[in-house]
């Protein structure tokens, strides 16, 4: 296939192969007669947003609607979205990627991922960096209360709590600009710079997640990028997760660890390493989304001489496991599935 041909011809072959691309990209959702349903373009459980899987009544099969906010489009809208406001050029050559037309070079997507965005990207890294300034330190809030509840206690300067973030429930809702308190988390580079921030929706009455549809989502920019979280001392290796309560379990048994939440599968795939960093510990979920996202990152990172090596809850998530098992026995099995693939470290 020729790299030139244009953006109608790629949404057609996208929308040809509608199903893999929900199932590779959406792993939350699940087919509902012709339509692949999940929460938003984040990828969150839920059915708010429906992908058409074949084509039906002169309505083309890929086009997408999700019927909380109003947005529709075709699947590159879609996969744009997807990827964290990358710029149309990054979806393109992901697209292809997909389409199995040209390999997505991991030596450059760091380069790629430098690109200047265009105006709509700019302007939501812009509203994310605002409000995770005007978040305040965890420890103390609504959002430490959430974390400790899952047993975390593995925090640091990536978390902020802010009182009264803007929320919009769905399309029906009659106060669309209402406020609720949220965990904040900042997403950034590999030079520090935020690009984007996970907002975690919380329910003041109980202190659990908010009681809505989507209470996960992310502003700004994600692809390629992560939630980070240092040990103090530079390291070699580096743990790399799914979501974001998910790599703080792990961190909260083993704290000696640097760690990178991606938070969904499908960015875990996309993530971009920092420099130095000579092995990646993957911390993947027990199911078939976190499999396929593991197997696509360490094609990409061997390929670049980084050894990859996966960590499997025996439930799940590692949250799970944290909840059930505690943080001590937690940390023996990481670290025994660890010395099992070369890791040379005394447990002190």
């Amino acid at each position: 296939m020729s790299v030139r041909r244009s953006i109608a011809d790629l949404s057609a072959d996208l929308a040809d192969r509608a199903e893999s691309f929900c199932r590779l990209y959406f792993p939350e959702g699940r087919k509902q007669g012709n339509y692949w349903q999940v929460g938003d373009t984040s990828g969150s459980k839920g059915q708010s947003l429906a992908i058409r899987l074949q084509a039906q009544g002169g309505r083309k099969a890929g086009s997408w609607t999700d019927y909380a906010t109003g947005e529709y489009g075709d699947l590159i809208d879609l996969l744009r979205e997807r990827l964290g406001s990358v710029t149309l050029k990054e979806t393109l050559r992901e697209a292809r990627s997909f389409l199995g037309e040209a390999p997505y070079p991991p030596a450059s997507r760091e380069t790629q991922s430098a690109e200047r965005p265009d105006a709509a990207s700019s302007k939501r890294i812009a509203r994310a960096r605002n409000l995770f300034a005007a978040g305040k330190p965890v420890l103390g809030t609504l959002a430490a209360t959430y974390l400790q509840r899952r047993g975390i206690i593995r925090l640091g300067p990536a978390l902020r709590y802010h009182p009264r973030v803007f929320l919009r429930k769905g399309e029906d809702d009659p106060d669309p600009r209402q406020r609720t308190p949220a965990l904040l988390a900042k997403i950034t580079d590999n030079r520090g710079q935020i690009t984007g921030c996970a907002r975690v929706y919380l329910d003041p009455s109980t202190g659990g997640l908010a009681a809505i549809e989507s209470p996960k989502r992310i502003l700004g920019q994600l692809h390629g990028h992560a939630i980070r979280f240092w040990s103090g001392s530079p390291r070699s290796d580096l743990i790399v997760g799914e979501g974001l309560e998910n790599i703080l379990s792990v961190g909260t048994a083993l704290p000696e660890f640097d760690l990178a939440s991606c938070l969904t599968a499908t960015h875990l795939s996309l993530f971009i390493p920092p420099p130095g960093i000579k092995r990646i510990w993957i911390a993947r979920d027990n199911d078939e989304a976190g499999r396929n996202a593991s197997k696509r990152l360490r094609n990409q990172l061997e390929s670049l001489g980084i050894a990859c090596y996966d960590l499997v809850p025996n439930m799940g998530d590692f949250n799970d496991d944290l909840r059930t098992f505690g943080k001590d026995a937690l940390r023996r099995s990481l670290l025994e599935a660890m010395k099992a693939q070369g890791l040379e470290i005394e447990d002190g």
